[in-house]
């Protein structure tokens, strides 16, 4: 697949990913008052990424197959997990590493 906006697609996925983990991160911190809970750098910074994937995958929508939208955005899972074991030091289950070999598996057989 040589469409441009597909990596379009897979870098939204990817930013995707990292403003969740921005958003645990500072769900994870101690914060003076309930208004710095959510008005902090990193939160503000979450939404912005968000919205701006926002924006990407739905002009990349009009430029890729459909089919191909949802396999895409699916990456964001594995994406997380990925991230999470890196940045968060979580630990990598069993259950979660199954749930991420179907994620692939299915991206694979839908893809094909």
């Amino acid at each position: 697949m040589n469409n441009p906006f597909v990596y379009i697609m897979v870098a939204g996925s990817f930013l995707t990913a990292i403003s969740q983990i921005l958003l645990k991160l500072s769900a994870n911190e101690k914060h003076e008052s309930f208004l710095k809970e959510y008005l902090n750098f990193k939160v503000i910074l979450s939404y912005g990424m968000f919205f701006l994937v926002l924006l990407a995958n739905t002009y990349a929508y009009t430029k890729v197959d459909m089919k191909y939208g949802s396999i895409i955005d699916t990456l964001a899972y594995v994406f997380v997990f990925m991230l999470s074991l890196i940045l968060l030091k979580e630990k990598a289950t069993k259950k979660k590493i199954l749930g991420n070999l179907l994620i692939i598996a299915g991206i694979l057989i839908y893809s094909l």
